[in-house]
C-alpha cells in the first residue's frame, strides 16, 4: 500500500481475471466488500445453478457491503440474537468479501466462512461476521460468502425437477469456493490451504462442501459448529409436497407463474411454510437441503467418512444447551406436561422405552421441568449425538477430529438460555463489540468473557494454520479417540474431559441396537 502525499494508504487494489478491484484500508486491514463470485441469479436464472461471473471493465469499487440474500425481516429482531440479518436485500447477492493484512504474494492460510440461519435468514457481510479478528490476530485471509437461502436457495420448483435444478445454494457455495481457490493468492492467500468453517446450517453446508465431488481437493480442514446433522433431509420425491404447499401458498399453480412473482412475495410465502410443517416439540425447517444423489449425493453427515473428504482435518462441536435457543423462551412449550414429553420421547425410543428414557433426562438435571426434558432431548437428536456419531466413527477410521462442547451459560432471560445455540459465535470471532444488539450476550461477566474469547479465537486459528488447535492459553487438547473420547470443554475454566457426552451418547447408542 503506497502512501499519499498525505501520508495516509491508498484503497487496496487488486487485478483478477474478471477484472479490476479496489477496495478499502479498515483500521490497517485491506477489505474487499460485494466482490461477485457468480452471475445474479435473477429473471431466468431464479433456481438454476450459479454460474462464474463474467466480469467487469475498469475498476469496480469494493469498498461497501452488497445487499444480503432475500429474507424474512423484523425490525428490531428475534428476543436472542436481535436480529440475523438486515436490509438492503436482493437476488444480486452472491457476493464475498474479504479481509486481508495485505493484498501481497504471502500465501496466508485462508478461512472460508458459511454462516447459518436455519436456512432462512443470515449474512456474509454481518458485523458479527467479520473476519477483521481472523485477519490481525491470526495473519489470515477471511472469506465471508452470500448465498441464496430460503425458497430461492432451498427450493425446485420445476414442474418436472431436474438434478441440475436442486439445491441453487449449494450450487453457490460450490461457485464461491471455486473463486475462492482461483483468484484468493491475489488476496495474500494460500490455495492450498483452505478451511471453510460454518456454524448451524453453515456446518450443514460446510460438510456437504467437503464430500462434494465438485470440492475434491478444494478443502483441507473443516471446522462444524453445532452442525443439525439429526435432520431427516428429505430426497426430491419426499420434497415435493412441501414444494406443492409452497406453490399453494404463494398463489402460483406453475413453476412458471411462481418464477414471475417478485422476491417479496416469495419470502412471505415463506412465513405460511413455517406454520404448515411445524411439529409440536421439532426445530421447525419449512425448507431443507435435499439428497438427489447428484447435487447432493449423500447426506452431510456422512460426507466426511467418504473418499478424500475422509482425509480433511476436522474440528466439530456443539453447546450444552443447543434447543434452548427456540424453545426456553416459548410460553407454551414451558407449559409442557410430563405426558406430553414422554409421547414425543415415544416418537424416538418406542412406547417402551419412553419413560425410562424421561427419567434418565430428568435424572441428568436436578430440577428439570418437561420443558428442560424435552430441549435436551432435542439437542442431543439433533446436534449432540448426530456429531459424536461423525466423532466416532472418524476415530473408529483412524482419522480423529478434534472435538468440544461449549458449556458457558448465558445470564440473559435469569439464565433461562443456559448454553443455547449460537452463543459460541462471539466468542470464536472475540468481537464482542459487533453482538451488542444481542440479548443473549448480555450480563456475561467481562473477565469471563474475554478469557474465553481469546481462548476460543485462539484455537480456532491455531487449527486454521495447523490443523492442530492447540496453543499455549489452554489445556492440552487431544483428538477424540476411541480409548478416551476426549472432548474441549469451553466454560469459565477450560477442561479437557474425556468421554463428556458419554451419558447421551449411550442412551441413543441403546436405541438403535434395539
Amino acid at each position: 500500500m503506497a502512501p499519499t502525499e498525505h501520508g495516509t494508504p491508498q484503497p487496496p487494489v487488486v487485478d483478477l481475471p474478471a477484472g479490476r478491484l479496489r477496495g478499502a484500508i479498515e483500521d490497517g486491514l485491506c477489505v474487499f466488500r460485494a466482490v461477485p463470485y457468480a452471475e445474479p441469479p435473477v429473471a431466468d436464472q431464479r433456481w438454476r445453478p450459479a454460474r462464474p461471473h463474467r466480469g467487469w471493465s475498469g475498476t469496480r469499487d469494493a469498498s461497501t457491503d452488497g445487499p444480503s440474500a432475500p429474507q424474512m425481516y423484523v425490525e428490531g429482531g428475534d428476543p436472542v440474537l436481535g436480529g440475523h440479518g438486515a436490509p438492503p436485500f436482493d437476488e444480486d447477492c452472491l457476493t464475498l468479501n474479504v479481509w486481508t493484512p495485505a493484498a501481497d504474494d504471502a500465501r496466508r492460510p485462508v478461512l472460508v466462512w458459511i454462516h447459518g440461519g436455519g436456512f432462512v435468514s443470515g449474512s456474509g457481510s454481518m458485523p458479527g461476521y467479520g473476519g477483521e479478528t481472523f485477519a490481525r490476530d491470526g495473519d489470515l485471509v477471511f472469506v465471508g460468502i452470500n448465498y441464496r437461502i430460503g425458497p430461492l436457495g432451498y427450493l425446485s420448483p420445476e414442474d418436472d425437477a431436474h438434478d441440475e435444478a436442486a439445491n441453487p445454494w449449494l450450487s453457490d457455495q460450490l461457485a464461491a469456493l471455486h473463486w475462492v481457490k482461483e483468484n484468493i493468492s491475489s488476496f495474500g492467500g494460500d490455495p492450498q490451504s483452505i478451511t471453510v468453517a460454518g456454524q448451524s446450517g453453515g456446518a450443514v453446508s460446510t460438510a456437504a462442501l467437503a464430500g462434494h465431488p465438485r470440492a475434491a481437493g478444494l478443502i483441507r480442514r473443516v471446522i462444524l459448529q453445532s452442525p443439525p446433522f439429526g435432520l431427516d433431509l428429505p430426497d426430491p420425491d419426499a420434497y415435493r409436497e412441501r414444494t406443492a404447499a409452497y406453490r399453494e401458498l404463494a398463489g402460483a399453480k406453475t413453476a412458471q407463474e411462481l418464477r414471475a412473482l417478485p422476491w417479496q412475495a416469495l419470502i412471505g410465502a415463506g412465513g405460511g411454510l413455517f406454520a404448515r410443517t411445524m411439529r409440536w416439540g421439532y426445530w421447525p425447517t419449512p425448507f431443507l437441503p435435499v439428497i438427489d444423489g447428484e447435487s447432493l449425493p449423500r447426506h452431510p453427515a456422512r460426507a466426511l467418512l467418504h473418499g478424500a473428504a475422509a482425509d480433511i482435518d476436522v474440528m466439530i462441536g456443539w453447546t450444552r444447551e443447543e434447543a434452548n435457543f427456540g424453545f426456553a423462551l416459548d410460553e407454551g412449550y414451558a407449559a409442557a406436561t410430563r405426558e406430553q414429553v414422554i409421547g414425543r420421547i415415544e416418537e424416538t425410543f418406542g412406547s417402551g422405552a419412553a419413560p425410562e428414557v424421561y427419567a434418565a433426562y430428568e435424572a441428568a438435571r436436578p430440577g428439570a421441568r418437561p420443558a428442560d426434558v424435552l430441549m435436551d432431548l432435542i439437542t442431543d437428536e439433533l446436534f449432540r449425538v448426530p456429531s459424536v456419531s461423525l466423532a466416532e466413527a472418524r476415530a473408529g477410521a483412524g482419522r480423529p477430529v478434534w472435538a468440544y462442547q461449549f458449556d458457558l451459560q448465558e445470564a440473559a432471560y435469569e439464565g433461562r438460555l443456559g448454553a443455547a445455540h449460537c452463543l459460541e459465535l462471539p466468542f470464536v470471532f472475540d468481537n464482542f463489540e459487533h453482538w451488542a444488539h444481542a440479548p443473549f450476550v448480555a450480563g456475561i461477566a467481562p473477565a469471563v468473557r474475554d478469557g474465553l474469547a481469546r481462548t476460543m479465537h485462539r484455537a480456532w486459528i491455531a487449527f486454521v494454520r495447523t490443523g492442530d488447535p492447540n496453543h499455549s492459553g489452554m489445556p492440552q487438547w487431544q483428538p477424540y479417540v476411541a480409548q478416551a473420547r476426549t472432548t474441549m470443554r469451553f466454560d469459565s475454566v477450560v477442561t479437557a474431559l474425556d468421554d463428556l457426552a458419554g451419558p447421551s451418547r449411550r442412551m441413543h447408542e441403546a436405541r438403535g441396537a434395539q
